[in-house]
């Protein structure tokens, strides 16, 4: 098997892989649907998805990174899943966290369309635009894994407790 082979099976693998991930959500969304209320999940996970796919798509277009059709077809099912996972969210959200879901949408496509117009008209060639886009897409790839953390974060901690509990701690140590 040659190398180019080799790397279209990891490729294809990994897209398939990264499918079932951007599916994972489903569970979620089907108990939103049933409740008729996003209870108390959060959308965090799904519009820094977005943001996260977004830019990808722009790192496998030809203009940036050559031969990538396998980064910008699971991105864009990734963009179309989480897409459809933001309207869900968005239809059974209070009007506050529809305004807060519409802020962060307009926010993320404001950043990605200067991306784009950076990249294209900083950089020259495709080796200097795939590395300032991949390095944006590693970060933005890496806020991604992290953003069901500020789901974790919130449902666990109270912060009035941990400054209680700070301060307790302070006064029977000093």
């Amino acid at each position: 098997m040659d190398m180019d082979t080799a790397r279209t099976l990891v490729g294809v693998l990994g897209n398939i892989i990264s499918l079932i991930l951007f599916l994972s959500p489903l569970p979620t969304f089907i108990k939103i649907i049933k409740a008729n209320s996003v209870q108390a999940f959060k959308p965090d996970p799904y519009v820094a998805t977005i943001l996260n796919c977004a830019v990808w798509m722009f790192y496998g277009l030809p203009i940036v990174h050559p031969d990538s059709l396998l980064v910008v077809t699971i991105n864009g099912a990734g963009l179309a899943i989480e897409t459809v996972f933001i309207i869900i969210f968005f239809i059974y959200s209070t009007w506050g966290g529809r305004r807060k879901i519409l802020i962060i949408l307009f926010c993320e496509a404001v950043f990605v369309a200067l991306v784009v117009v950076a990249t294209l008209m900083c950089f020259d060639t495709y080796k200097d635009r795939s590395m300032i886009v991949g390095l944006i897409a590693i970060v933005f790839n890496v806020l991604m894994y992290a953003a069901p953390l500020t789901v974790m974060v919130s449902a666990t901690v109270d912060p009035t407790q941990i400054l209680y509990r700070g301060a307790k701690r302070v006064m029977f140590v000093g």
